[in-house]
């Protein structure tokens, strides 16, 4: 068994090498048919040190992102040869590949970059953080109860953009020695003001029903991912009816730990098509695009893990259900929004959970419940509220930047 475990990393191994080589070449290619990027031009950088795996992280922040270009130049700063090649391909902003860190501190060397945004927590972040003169901030790809929402790694930022009390207070209550009110802005959900996407299909009759579910987790604290445990009953509850139309949208990193959980994906997306086939006009969908946004917005009710989807969703105040980890190790906020959200149990997903959709849907206390705390978690959702709030902490923060000594 040890043997069979190693040959298959070895492959994996392999494989990963291979990839990587061949998008090195890509990105080779792709940068010698553009003009270089105009020196001493750019004032803020996205730092992207990512693969290609965690391109959404940054995808949904393309939009706010190009907005800011109309006030500041903004470019993207990409280590790796996946991530780099992705963001190219995209083409939203302006990418410079720094895989080494040479190349970095000559393109830090001829821009006056004064400001620098973070996305995530990926641990090569550190190495851009030896950097002075210059703010640091943490905008983070999204808003949740998770775990990783109170890490101490917020210290390492000079500052962060968070979404709303919610945040404020899971910080304040969780991180010694924290300055909250001086060190984070409240800025809501941005990306929403963003939401888009061309429906793949006619709206009818039918209930729509997104199923995002997260993936399976590298650690226990973080096992969330439903698709084996409520999923596969799920889904083949909802494609038997005929009331119903199905949105999968499985995380990009599903089945990347466990081989098992990836075959239960699969299972879901043979279903789908198994049940288009049967029926041309139930149009479930097997949405593994790009564009975050149309799916949260044309979904009657949405059916998520505890993931950062489940405050997107919030943000549009329409009904959700959230699925109930089934490991007792899976850590659950109990003082959030969690303690307060209609569950779906794994033994309500293989009973009836065609049932539980419906009654999350009409029920009037749950909806009203969802309101308050969107409320709380976001802050005034008006459409283009928390664009402005983005903005003007941009602004503050150029403006503190802008009266130092240039770097």
């Amino acid at each position: 068994m040890d043997a069979l475990r190693d040959a298959k990393k070895a492959y994996r191994l392999l494989r990963r090498a291979i990839r990587i080589r061949a998008a090195r070449e890509s990105v080779r290619h792709m940068l010698a048919e553009r003009p270089p990027l105009p020196a001493h031009r750019f004032r803020i950088a996205v730092y992207f040190a990512d693969t290609d795996v965690n391109m959404y992280q940054i995808r949904q922040w393309y939009r706010p992102l190009r907005r800011l270009t109309e006030r500041y130049p903004v470019v993207v700063i990409s280590r790796s040869p996946l991530g780099a090649e992705a963001l190219l391909r995209d083409d939203a902003l302006p990418v410079a590949f720094v895989p080494e860190i040479a190349e970095l501190e000559a393109f830090l060397a001829e821009q006056d970059i004064r400001i620098v945004l973070y996305v995530n927590q990926n641990t090569r972040n550190f190495q851009m953080f030896r950097y002075g003169r210059r703010t640091h901030v943490f905008i983070n790809h999204g808003e949740s109860d998770k775990v990783y929402m109170i890490s101490n790694q917020y210290k390492a930022y000079d500052h962060a953009l968070i979404a709303g009390e919610a945040a404020r207070d899971r910080l304040a209550d969780a991180l010694w020695d924290y300055d909250v009110d001086t060190r984070t802005t409240m800025i809501g959900r941005p990306q929403a003001d963003h939401f888009t996407g061309e429906l793949p299909f006619a709206p009818d009759e039918r209930t729509v029903v997104l199923y995002a579910p997260t993936w399976e987790g590298d650690r226990a604290s973080m096992a969330y991912g439903s698709v084996r445990t409520h999923g596969v009953a799920l889904v083949e509850a909802l494609v038997a009816t005929g009331r119903h139309r199905v949105i999968y949208r499985p995380h990009p990193r599903t089945g990347v730990m466990d081989d098992d959980y990836r075959a239960a994906s699969e299972r879901i997306v043979g279903l789908l098509t198994a049940a288009n086939e049967a029926d041309p006009a139930a149009h479930h969908v097997h949405d593994d695009g790009p564009e975050i946004g149309w799916q949260l917005t044309a979904a009657d009710v949405a059916v998520l893990d505890v993931s950062a989807m489940i405050y997107d969703r919030l943000a549009t105040g329409r009904p959700l259900l959230v699925t109930r980890p089934t490991s007792s190790e899976a850590e659950i906020d109990a003082s959030g929004y969690l303690s307060a959200c209609e569950w779906l149990t794994a033994e309500e997903a293989a009973g009836d959970g065609a049932a539980a959709i419906e009654r999350v849907r009409v029920d009037a206390e749950a909806i009203d419940r969802l309101s308050r705390w969107s409320a709380r978690y976001f802050g005034d959702t008006t459409p283009g509220a928390a664009t402005a709030r983005f903005e003007a902490a941009i602004d503050r923060l150029w403006e503190a930047a802008a009266g130092r000594p240039e770097a």
